[in-house]
Formats: C-alpha cells, structure tokens, sequence
C-alpha cells in the first residue's frame, strides 16, 4: 500500500484568539480519527498548526486508497429466500441485484444460524475507500465538530450561496505528497496556494510544493511560525530573554501567553515603560488593566513588586521598532491614567459611607438587595465569632463583614470587576482600619477555586466562611441549587470552600448546627437543612476520594455523619492506617455482621452484660478482652489519637472469631440473647467511635 505525507489547510480570517488552542487541535484530530476509520491510516503521526489566520494539519503514511475488505453480507432468512426446491426466490434475486451480484452468485451463498433461524449470507469483497473520498467526509466531519464559539454566515465567492463558519474562509490546501487532493469545503476547492504574514511575507502567494515542506516555507516565505506550540515556545523565550536583559521577571500568566499566542504569527517581543508616578496606584490594578485591556506582560523586580516596564509582543519586525514601542506607550497611558483616576476619586469616600449605596443593588430577586445580604452576613459571621473569641474578635469580625462589600460600589471596581475584595483592602487600609479587618475584607472570597489559599486570618475565614453559609443556605432555600452539570451559582464550589474552611483552620464548630443556624436566618424549614447536609457530604466524599483515600474507608468516616468537620482528616487516617493492618478485613467483617444483628433486634439494644450470665467460654473470652482493651481505645479516642484507638481495637480479632464461632446469639433462654446482644452492643459500640468499620467489608 503506497503512502504519503498529507498536508491540510483552511486559511481564514482572523480566528477568535481564545479558542485558537482548542480549534486547531480539534481540527487536526478529527482529520486523523475520520481517516483512520475510513482505513486510510495506520501508525501515524499527526502534527497541529494553528495561527490566527489558519487550521492545519500535517498527517505522516495516509494511504492512496483504504485495502479491500472480505465482509460478509447478511441477505436474509433462508425460508425466504429460497423455495422449497432450492431455487431462489424473486426476493433474493432483488437482493442480490441491488448489491450488484449476478444470479450465478446464488451457487456462493451459505447458510449460518443466527440464533433464531438460518441466514444466508453472501461473502464479498468491499472496496477500499479512496483518499479523494475519505478526505472529502473527514474534512466535513471536521468542521462540524469544531468547537466554535460562534457561527458567521456569509456569501461565498458567486454571491448566491451562504456558509456558516467561524470566520470567512478564504483557501484550502489539500496535498499527497506533492499531488493535490480533489476536495471541496465551505465554497472552496482544494489546491496547493496560501499566504503568509499580512505584512512582512516574502510573495503575496505562497505555492506549498510537497505536504512536508509547509512549515519551512511558511517561516522562510511567509514569515509565519505555524505552529501555535513552537510560537508559544518562542514568545516565552523571548519575554525570558528580554526581561533578564533588565534584570526583571515577566509575570507569569499561562492564559495571557497563549492568548497572545493566538494573536501573532511573527512574535516580536519589545520593551516598553510608562511613568513611574502611577506605581502610586495598587499594583493589581495596573497589572490587570495591562493584561487585559492591552495584553502587555508587567514586569517584576526581585521582590515580586511591579516596575514601570513592560513587554510586548508585537506581529512585525521593524528595523526600527521604535514606533511600535512608542505607539503602545501612548496606548497604555489613557488605561494607567482612568486607574489612577478612579483610585483616587475612590478614596476620597470611605468604605461606610458607600453601605447605603448596597441596597440600591439587586443580589438576587427572591432574596433582595446586597444591603440585605450584607446584613445576613454580619449577623452569620456575629455568631459565629462568638463562639470562638471575646468581644474584641467580634467586634472586629462584624466590621470586616459589614464592609465586605462595600468596594462593589467603588469605581474601580465597577471597571474591574476582578479587583472586588482587592481594593476593599486597600481602602480600609488607607482608612486606617486594622490589618486583619482589611485583608479579611479582602480574603473573604477565599478560597475560590480548588487549590486556593484559605483567608490569611482568623477574622478573614470567619467572614468567609459567613459569606459562603450565607449563598449556599440562601440559594437552596429558594430552590436554586444544583442539577446534572449546571451549577451557575457556583454552589459546588462555596461548599468546598465552607468544608475546606472547617478541617483545614480546624474550627471547632459543629457542622449541622452551623447550617441550622443560617436556616434559621431565611426561615427555611428541615427539608432544606438535610438536603444541604447531603449534598454538602456528597461534596466532601468526592474530595476526600480524590486525596487517595478509597470509597469504602471515606464512607466508612462520613457514614457517622461527624459534625465536627475538622476531626475528618484525622478519622480518615486512623481508618487508612487502621485497613492495612492484617486483623483490619475480620473485624470489619464481624463488625458488618454485627451491625446486620443488632438492626434486626426491636427496640434499642443497650450496651450492657451481666457478667452471671455469660456462659460459654468464648463469651467470657471476649468479654474479657473487651474490658482490658475499651477503656484504653476510649482514652485514645477522647484524647484525638483516632490512629492508635482503632489499631488498640485488633486485639480483639481472635476473641471476635471465636464468639461467632462457639456462641448463638439468639439463644432460647430471653435472658441469655439480651445479655449476648448487650456484648455484641459493647463491641460495635466500641468498634465505631472513630468510623462506621463495617464499611470496610468487602
């Protein structure tokens, strides 16, 4: 089978930058996935390019056309298609002359059972597709599967005819080799011609002369990196290169790079700078209006502290760049004066007098202004704090949650949304108030994505952790909480923001009653607390799976339903450490079995023996060995040593085995099977403290 390198390009207009990545990969791997299934690849190697004017994909051994392949054609039953001398029927005849067999094929037909009757079947051979025709349905299959974020309609070349794409498409190169291949896509029909940089190629036209020479032509004529990785690569060297230069370090933003990325096919990397009186102004402001608005990399001195220079990454190369530098400089001043502007006019207002101002703006329909938000989340973070410290604490927690929000109202942040909490901080700071109240007012939207760092302060997480009871309670009190994928108050993610909160600043507050308490703010009934309790578990399940911890041994700790969440780390340890101890699958099975027993007794078992009636040695045995072992398991227990409890509990294997062995709990003598229950009480009860043991039984 003769193979090929294939080369296929869609030259567009420019593609929208932050789905560039995801278009181009996509392109390129459906392109191989439909080819594959037509049978027209084997081992190959699939290389993306993507640039902000064109999706290719360069494809190593595409086959000239798919091999032959035997099938066998399932006709029909038997009884049909043959009379009862044998002969066939009209039907077969219609059958096989639609397939394009001659009668002469009748004699080559077998017969098979298929489980209800004899099939007949007739053993062909199936063209392989050719590449013309693969290529024509891959490139299809291909579009149509874009990601794209927003379909154009327009008119093709003869004004008549209308395409939907993500951009005008403008070229399509399709080559074998050096052989163009005969496709047609939204308008266009293949050849070997496209163009390179809009300003900088060598020929306005570039002729691709073999599939394996188009990256080297479109960097040597073009003036293009095609390659969306190797730009990238190179813009990260030179933003490197350019910053050591000044002894400086760009700020590190994946999602800036590539974006930039998506936006040049020539990077050249210069250096600007804008006067260092705007430094004045919170670096985070700066930093965001320079990336955002302008895509411009800050730089950074040694401390981490921005300087007055900053990279970009421009898509030609002068001889002379000094146009292009001063040219962005005078861009950047406008953005770094409107910041400075705003920081100032901000200031000039304290964050009190702006709380008036949160009940002029909507939170939610059902659940009023952010006035009245504001207001539920002092009286949470109130109570809260007074179980924790004395009245200066307090005092300081309902300060900060009181003007938590009160920079949603600030000019600065009414530009830049991402800066709330941010400049919250500041102003406090520059108000006066107390470090730990200002970056409360800042952290208390920590965490807010996994893997983020909890609120720097205890005044700070209370807050949070009021902000977030807050959403969650009152979202799903009015009915607006998760379902499937669809989340879009993000409620997944303030519960594990709460969970996280409570086990990592090991607070020492009850879960349920945390909850109740906020219920109690929005007058919702029980129905709404089990639920968030429930889908708050189902949260903190997956989570604890995800550290490595199975399902068995995190069902075992939260099957307990523990209200002191900062003690489920340490559980889940001790019931980890507890499994890979060799006595670890008895216990949980005779703890299962024991479980299974006591579920089936009416009324409440009490754990309590009296000693005249254990009879049988194995009871005594075991009674024995839970007097010797409880008190220290219980003395560990209370003292938090959750490890050492349940490994102190493995003595117990041998009496256990024993007891089921010898002893019938369900004895004639009443007397005899209460006592033998209260034994097997004492034990599960003992067993259980730290984890429900039984959940560890296969």
């Amino acid at each position: 089978m003769t193979t090929r390198n294939l080369l296929v390009e869609l030259f567009v207009e420019e593609l929208p930058p932050k789905a560039l990545k995801k278009l181009g990969e996509a392109f390129s791997s459906v392109l191989a996935e439909s080819l594959t299934a037509a049978g027209l690849l084997g081992d190959t190697v699939v290389t993306t390019f993507a640039s902000p004017r064109r999706l290719a994909a360069h494809i190593t051994r595409v086959a000239e056309k798919a091999e032959d392949k035997p099938i066998a054609q399932k006709l029909m039953p038997a009884s049909v298609g043959l009379d009862a001398n044998g002969q066939a029927t009209p039907a077969l005849l219609k059958k096989l002359q639609a397939l394009g067999a001659s009668e002469g094929a009748v004699a080559q037909l077998r017969k098979e059972h298929d489980g209800k009757a004899e099939v007949l079947y007739l053993d062909i051979t199936q063209p392989g597709v050719s590449l013309p025709e693969g290529l024509q349905a891959a490139l299809i299959e291909a579009l149509a599967k874009l990601p794209i974020p927003k379909v154009m309609t327009y008119q093709i070349n003869d004004g008549w005819q209308s395409v939907h794409f993500v951009r005008p498409a403008h070229g399509l190169i399709a080559l074998h080799g050096s052989q163009v291949v005969p496709v047609t896509v939204l308008g266009l029909t293949a050849g070997n011609t496209t163009q390179g940089h809009r300003f900088e190629a060598k020929h306005a036209v570039i002729s691709i002369a073999h599939a394996d020479s188009y990256a080297q032509q479109m960097l040597e004529e073009g003036a293009v990196i095609a390659s969306f990785a190797e730009r990238k690569a190179d813009i990260a060297r030179q933003l490197q290169a350019a910053a050591q230069q000044q002894h400086l370090t760009p700020i590190e933003d994946d999602a800036l790079l590539e974006e930039v990325t998506a936006l040049v096919e020539r990077p050249n990397v210069l250096l600007g700078q804008f006067e260092a009186e705007f430094l004045a102004v919170p670096q985070e402001c700066l930093i965001l209006t320079m990336k955002a608005n302008q895509k411009y990399f800050p730089l950074l001195d040694a401390q981490g502290t921005l300087t007055n220079k900053f990279l970009i990454v421009s898509n030609i190369r002068p001889a002379d760049p000094s146009k292009v530098i001063g040219g962005n400089e005078r861009v950047v001043r406008p953005r770094l004066a409107d910041a400075k502007f705003f920081f100032d006019q901000d200031r000039k207002k304290t964050l009190e007098s702006r709380l008036a101002g949160l009940d002029k703006v909507v939170y939610h329909n059902k659940l009023g202004s952010q006035g009245e938000r504001n207001a539920r989340v002092v009286a949470i973070a109130t109570a809260i704090a007074q179980q924790l410290g004395g009245d200066g604490f307090v005092a300081k927690v309902a300060q900060a949650a009181r003007l938590s929000k009160a920079d949603l109202i600030t000019d600065m942040v009414g530009e830049f949304p991402e800066l709330q909490g941010i400049m919250g901080r500041y102003y406090a700071q520059h108000e006066g108030l107390a470090d730990d109240v200002a970056y409360a007012i800042e952290d208390h939207y920590r965490p807010r994505f996994a893997g983020d760092a909890l609120p720097r302060s205890q005044v700070g997480v209370v807050v949070a952790l009021a902000d977030k009871l807050e959403t969650l309670v009152g979202l799903f009190s009015i009915g607006e909480k998760p379902t499937g994928d669809k989340d879009p108050f993000a409620l997944r993610r303030q519960a594990l923001g709460i969970l996280r909160m409570l086990m990592e600043a090991e607070l020492p507050l009850a879960f349920d009653a945390l909850i109740q308490q906020t219920l109690a703010i929005f007058h919702a009934n029980t129905e709404v607390a089990a639920a968030i309790l429930a889908f708050c578990y189902d949260r903190l399940s997956v989570t604890l799976r995800d550290t490595g911890a199975s399902a068995q041994e995190v069902e075992a700790v939260l099957s307990l339903s523990p209200t002191q969440l900062a003690e489920v780390p340490r559980r889940l340890s001790a019931v980890q450490a507890f499994a890979h101890l060799p006595e670890a699958p008895a216990l949980a099975a005779a703890n299962k079995r024991v479980s299974n027993i006591l579920k089936k007794v009416e009324g409440v078992v009490k754990a309590e023996v009296n000693t005249a009636l254990l009879q049988e040695t194995a009871e005594q045995a075991l009674h024995q060995a839970l007097a010797q072992t409880k008190p220290n398991a219980d003395q560990l227990f209370e003292s938090g040593d959750y490890t050492s409890s349940l490994q102190a509990l493995a003595v117990l294997k041998a009496p256990v085995d024993a007891f089921f062995d010898a002893v019938m709990v369900n004895a004639d003598d009443p007397a005899l099977k209460a006592n033998r229950l209260g034994l097997l009480a004492t034990l599960h009860q003992a067993m259980n403290r730290v984890a429900d043991l039984s959940k560890l039984a296969g």
